[in-house]
């Protein structure tokens, strides 16, 4: 620490000043009519002065005054790395990380340890999963499934708050498995001094770094994975990965080559689940020469195996969902999309359809606008708009769960209607609904988070009167005309906008030029809806082009509020079914992909969700369920229980069978920040697959509904995802806290300086200057170099 020069001897100061003038005059006399050259002259002055300076200083007796740490008032942190990655051999290395750390610990006497005893309080520590205290490490172990470092370092400074910690001295590769990204917030940690254990050379090593899943209404393969496999000294080999389901059976297996070697290899998978509901995928990767490895792991030229597989978690949804079909009449479109529907056992279609409009069957004097049946006047006080007209159109219903549901027409309630996941309005005028059923429709959208798709024909947009209504607000294109406008010739050829392309449930073909054949092989349409334009925000996914080559929009979607809204233009979309059985069975397809998209991410009364818990280190997982009431607002007081069960390792032989570990039964508690979320945190003992199924109880001890998901606790793998030492984010650490990276090899010069910086117990440390030896040797060094540069230009 920075301090100051203290003159002692203030009094010798004109002692000095005049033995260095009359010095300094003496000089310039004996060099005035010397041989030397000028710039010779000057340099033999300066040096003897320089050297008169040194010792006359010692005259006043000057005293340095430094800061440093008082010696056993401050406390000083020793962390090592526990974990399980430590055991990983650097390349041309013959002891393994752990080992390396090991001899460090074991400092013999005098070394950098007992320089630290000497001036602070030393508390040792170890990490894996958590934090532990120890007295000599010899308990080191190198098993730990986490590396919980960030966590670790936020527990020491916790647990010395208010007490003079001088700064913590880590040893670890820092491959922390609680800093996402590396992102670590540095605030009130005190000066970090990481030693970093291990190499910076690639080895030889291929590790899956970080696997995504993302599902998509696409039937050919609903599910895509990603994988990031991060490969090390296997420059121009043949990287294998094979995925297989929780049977073991391979679904995909595909080759890359590796580009260099340290690089990053992406993969991608599509794949059709067989099952609905959770399930689990086995990732496994390899240099294709070294397969066999797997099966006798002793041959392996890795750093390790354990980082080469990683399961993967995929949840499409239990099912089966309900879609809510109106129609004002029988019609084609009905009849290809009931048909569709049906060879998914994940899709439901429930259809409530218009056979007759109102049509009073006899005619009764009654009053002037009366339309009750006045036979009944005066047996119930019913407000006007609750008395059934006898009139009533003809509807028939389909594929209703009994004979209680839609009895009375369109749902009038939320209650009704929200149990839907999507409803599709086809053909069917304003008129048919009350002002309160679009209203609720709407609400069905913005507030429940459904969807809702609107078909063209005789009775929808525009001329179904829709323009000033409700849902009419919602729908993704503007109804209202100024002037009539022509309907666009015939012979209606459909294509794919930009944005439509980017849409997998839209295209029925694996590539863009067979889905192009495809466009332009399907029949013409002949029908179509006008409309003024497009809202702000929408997305127009698809376009029909008439014979003049003018473009009108066909596909129109937008988000509206929670839900989304789609617009079909197009009235006569079964013409594309009749060409041939190819078109038959794109329209199928087409049909199924789109009532997939329409259901997709609409919520459920009751939703689960696991991630991984920002409270707890390693594996510990936070289970949060959201439950809503019949008109989906949050539901309180509820009673929110989860079982949870452990699978194994899909597609391993080793481990335990699932069958032997019992389900654990949790209680979730309600949260304090957001109403209707109940939430608990798991922490897994094992590695492997693990499901969880919530059930929810209202206050009046009905079941609000049940969730489930799925989740892979695998913390070796989380590990080693990557075998190369983080040195990078080791020294912004201890950038960030005022520390400084230690070499191995300068801990013990590190353990003798750190007294002298910043601690918080400091003392005030005075020392003479004017009793160095160097005091001395630089004056006597002045004088030789001037008496050799005499001599050296010929002077005596």
């Amino acid at each position: 620490m920075l301090g100051g020069v203290v003159i002692s001897a203030r009094d010798w100061f004109w002692v000095a000043g005049l033995f260095l003038a009359g010095f300094v005059a003496l000089l310039a006399w004996g060099y005035r009519h010397g041989p030397l050259e000028s710039g010779v002259r000057r340099a033999c002055v300066a040096l003897r002065i320089l050297g008169v300076l040194s010792l006359l200083g010692c005259l006043l007796e000057p005293m340095a005054t430094r800061s440093r740490a008082r010696p056993g008032a401050n406390l000083l942190a020793i962390l090592a790395d526990n974990s399980a990655g430590m055991q990983v051999r650097d390349r041309a290395e013959s002891l393994t990380r752990a080992e390396v750390q090991a001899r460090l610990l074991a400092d013999g006497p005098g070394g950098w340890g007992d320089a630290l005893e000497e001036n602070f309080q030393v508390r040792r520590y170890f990490f894996d999963a958590r934090l532990h205290s120890t007295r000599d490490y010899g308990d080191l172990t190198f098993d730990g499934r986490a590396s919980a470092l960030a966590t670790s370092l936020r527990s020491l400074a916790d647990r010395f708050r208010g007490q003079p910690l001088a700064g913590v001295l880590l040893l670890t590769d820092g491959n922390a498995t609680d800093a996402p990204q590396g992102l670590m917030d540095p605030t009130g940690l005190p000066p970090v001094y990481p030693v970093v254990i291990g190499q910076d050379e690639p080895i030889r090593d291929l590790a899956v770094r970080s696997t995504t899943v993302s599902l998509a209404a696409f039937e050919d393969a609903p599910v895509t994975i990603h994988a990031e496999v991060a490969a090390g000294g296997y420059a121009g080999s043949l990287l294998r990965a094979r995925l297989a389901d929780q049977d073991g059976q391979a679904v995909a297996e595909q080759t890359q080559r590796i580009p260099s070697g340290d690089a990053t290899v992406n993969l991608r998978f599509q794949v059709r689940p067989t099952r609905p509901g959770v399930q689990f995928y086995r990732l496994r990767v390899g240099a294709a020469e070294e397969w066999e490895q797997f099966s006798a792991p002793a041959t392996t030229t890795e750093a390790t195996l354990v980082n080469n597989d990683r399961l993967v978690a995929v949840d499409r949804g239990a099912g089966p969902h309900r879609i809510l079909y109106v129609a004002g009449r029988p019609n084609w479109e009905f009849k290809f999309l009931n048909r569709a529907l049906a060879e998914d056992d994940q899709l439901r279609l429930v259809a409530l359809i218009r056979v007759a409009r109102r049509e009073p069957k006899f005619t009764f004097r009654g009053r002037v606008g009366e339309s009750s049946n006045p036979l009944f006047r005066g047996f119930s006080n019913q407000a006007p708009e609750e008395i059934e007209r006898y009139d009533q159109p003809v509807l028939v219903r389909l594929g209703t769960r009994d004979a209680e549901e839609l009895a009375g027409g369109f749902p009038k309630t939320a209650e009704e209607l929200y149990p839907y996941r999507a409803v599709i309005v086809d053909d069917l005028e304003a008129e048919f609904f009350t002002r309160d059923q679009l209203t609720l429709l709407q609400k069905y959208v913005s507030e429940r988070g459904g969807a809702l798709l609107m078909l063209g024909g005789v009775g929808s947009y525009q001329d179904g009167g829709y323009g000033r209504t409700p849902v009419g607000d919602l729908l993704p294109v503007y109804l209202t005309t100024p002037t009539p406008a022509a309907p666009p010739a015939s012979g209606l050829q459909l294509r794919f906008t930009r944005e439509g392309w980017l849409q997998p449930w839209l295209r029925l073909r694996g590539t863009e030029k067979e889905e192009n054949s495809r466009l332009g092989t399907t029949s013409p349409f002949h029908v179509m809806n006008q409309v003024r334009g497009t809202k702000p925000g929408a997305s127009v996914l698809a376009v029909v082009e008439d014979g003049a080559g003018k473009s009108h929009p066909a596909l129109v979607t937008q988000r509206f509020g929670h839900g989304r809204v789609g617009a079909w233009l197009l009235g006569d979309l079964w013409r594309a079914g009749l060409q041939n059985e190819t078109a038959r069975t794109d329209q199928d397809k087409a049909w199924r992909q789109l009532a997939r998209w329409l259901v997709a991410d609409v919520p459920d009364r009751v939703q689960l969700d696991a991630q991984r818990s920002p409270e707890g280190a390693g594996q510990a997982i936070r289970l949060e369920a959201r439950a809503r009431d019949p008109k989906f607002q949050a539901l309180l007081n509820a009673t929110a229980t989860v079982q949870v069960r452990f699978l194994g390792v899909p597609g391993s032989t080793s481990g335990p069978p699932a069958q032997v570990h019992q389900p654990i039964q949790l209680t979730l508690e309600g949260s304090l920040t957001e109403p209707g979320l109940y939430e608990a945190n798991y922490f897994p003992r094992e590695t492997g697959a693990y499901v969880a199924e919530a059930t929810v109880v209202d206050a009046d001890g009905r079941t609000a509904g049940t969730a489930t998901v799925g989740w892979v606790a695998d913390p070796v793998a989380d590990e080693f995802r990557s075998t190369r030492p983080n040195r990078a984010w080791l020294e912004a650490l201890a950038r960030q806290t005022g520390g400084q990276v230690v070499a191995p090899e300068s801990l013990a010069r590190w353990a003798r300086n750190l007294p002298l910086r910043a601690a918080p117990i400091t003392e005030t440390w005075t020392f003479p200057l004017w009793h160095q030896p160097l005091v001395l040797l630089f004056a006597l060094g002045c004088f030789t170099a001037e008496w050799g540069l005499r001599r050296w230009k010929g002077a005596a």
